[in-house]
């Protein structure tokens, strides 16, 4: 039974209307927010002509994370992004849904394999993949493997993104969760491009793994 449990995506009229609404919110306040874009890759730019990346970002960050899409890749590139399966990735999934984003459902510690093989698929059907690598339980600022594992199977690019605020509040959850005050700049940097070899020994994955996290460290503002 409790197999069977772990395996389950968790959702609800609930959790999709306040994620809905939530959405809405997010489209409303980014009005009010001045972002400052730092294109390293090429990414944001129509004719690059780049396949399917895994943009990775810590998960305290991913208020901002729609509206950019949304304002720069939602024209020309199509994505999805890992929400876990608890009825909080629920509302997560909703509230992308009104930028265009879809979800896939899944995490290290429910539907792992399973959310692995989708986002594999997402990937080889043409979308962007988007993770947040310490998510959905911490630790804060850990780098989790799962996406040098994806990034490795598939051949496709892993993409950091940093994210700074003039001005925000922050939630005193695990991952001190971050809002953009209104009308406060929003610097966005999508950093080069990492790509991640297959066949890679054991210590070579450790040593990707570890530059991965210093590089997305060097983004945050409260280390």
């Amino acid at each position: 039974m409790s197999s069977d449990r772990s395996r389950e995506v968790r959702s609800s009229r609930k959790s999709a209307l306040f994620g809905t609404v939530a959405g809405v919110l997010m489209k409303l306040w980014s009005y009010t927010l001045r972002f400052q874009i730092t294109d390293q890759c090429g990414i944001t730019h129509p004719g690059t002509p780049m396949g399917p990346v895994i943009f990775a970002l810590w998960h305290n960050r991913i208020f901002s994370i729609p509206p950019v899409w949304w304002k720069t890749g939602g024209n020309h590139r199509n994505a999805v992004a890992l929400t876990s399966a608890s009825h909080d990735g629920d509302v997560v999934a909703h509230a992308m849904a009104v930028f265009g984003l879809k979800a896939v459902r899944g995490s290290s510690s429910r539907r792992g394999v399973a959310a692995l093989l989708s986002l594999k698929r997402a990937l080889r059907e043409g979308f962007d993949v988007c993770i947040t690598p310490d998510g959905p339980r911490g630790p804060r600022y850990r780098f989790q493997p799962g996406v040098i594992k994806l990034a490795e199977s598939s051949a496709a690019p892993i993409i950091p993104i940093h994210i700074r605020f003039s001005s925000a509040w922050r939630i005193r959850s695990w991952d001190r969760f971050v809002i953009p005050k209104p009308f406060s700049k929003v610097d966005i940097t999508f950093a080069a491009a990492v790509s991640i070899p297959r066949g890679i020994s054991p210590a070579e994955f450790e040593s990707s793994r570890l530059n991965l996290e210093s590089i997305l460290r060097t983004g945050a503002d409260d280390l």
